[in-house]
């Protein structure tokens, strides 16, 4: 079986979005990615969750060919395949229909950062796409769905923004691996419920002064960050 500690890292993460509660029957899903071998380990499409095992973890190459699995991958497969062709730095990704996330992708409205809660993982507002136009669902829809991701990121770092909203689709996250892809997911789906009730409280809330987002994001994610212990 080939890249079974990615598989088994891939099924734990697919696992986790029904653990924290960020899916729906089967609305959502994690892959990984082998940098080096050129492939990607994605969730098969519309298995239930509770049925999934390693095995039936697909392995796709980045022309999105099956090279190795009995299923068929997931139907977001090639908007995973454009995030990793265009963000070098990532190693997993994430999708769900979480509620509020969604609530604000559905809206076409980007989730603000009103507090530190939110700085900690994204480094300002998170970003919302544009529709997508008649005739790019008509061909190639997932294909051009991580294209519209990807339009949307031109001067966007995705290191320090790893989560995007289709807009009337739903969210995106990512990683260094399908873990953290997912870990970021819940995260995103909290700010975007203290966001809504920030909005529900206040009519006009300020944002969150830059100085301070920047000291909380820089703590954990800068050069001199020091939340956290020592990696050995």
């Amino acid at each position: 079986m080939m890249l079974k500690q990615l598989k088994q890292q891939v099924l734990e993460a697919n696992l986790n979005l029904v653990k924290y509660n960020l899916v729906t029957l089967t609305w959502g899903n994690a892959s990984g990615v082998d940098r080096e071998r050129g492939l990607v380990v994605i969730k098969p499409s519309g298995v239930p969750y509770e049925k999934l095992k390693v095995d039936d973890m697909v392995v796709l190459n980045f022309d999105g060919k099956v090279v190795e699995g009995k299923l068929r991958p997931s139907s977001d497969a090639p908007t995973h395949l454009e995030l990793y062709r265009a963000f070098p730095s990532i190693g997993g990704i994430a999708h769900s229909h979480s509620t509020v996330a969604t609530a604000f992708a559905q809206s076409r409205k980007e989730i603000p950062c009103f507090g530190t809660t939110h700085a900690d993982v994204f480094y300002g507002s998170i970003p919302v796409t544009r529709m997508l136009k008649k005739s790019e669902v008509d061909r190639n829809y997932e294909l051009n769905t991580g294209k519209i991701i990807v339009e949307r990121f031109q001067k966007i770092d995705p290191s320090s923004m790893p989560a995007v909203l289709v807009a009337g689709h739903a969210p995106f996250a990512w990683g260094n691996d399908a873990l953290e892809a997912v870990e970021h997911m819940l995260v995103l789906e909290r700010v975007a419920e203290m966001a809504y009730s920030t909005m529900m409280l206040q009519q006009k809330p300020q944002l969150l002064p830059q100085f301070i987002l920047r000291k909380h994001y820089q703590r954990k994610h800068g050069d001199n960050a020091y939340y956290g212990q020592k990696k050995s």
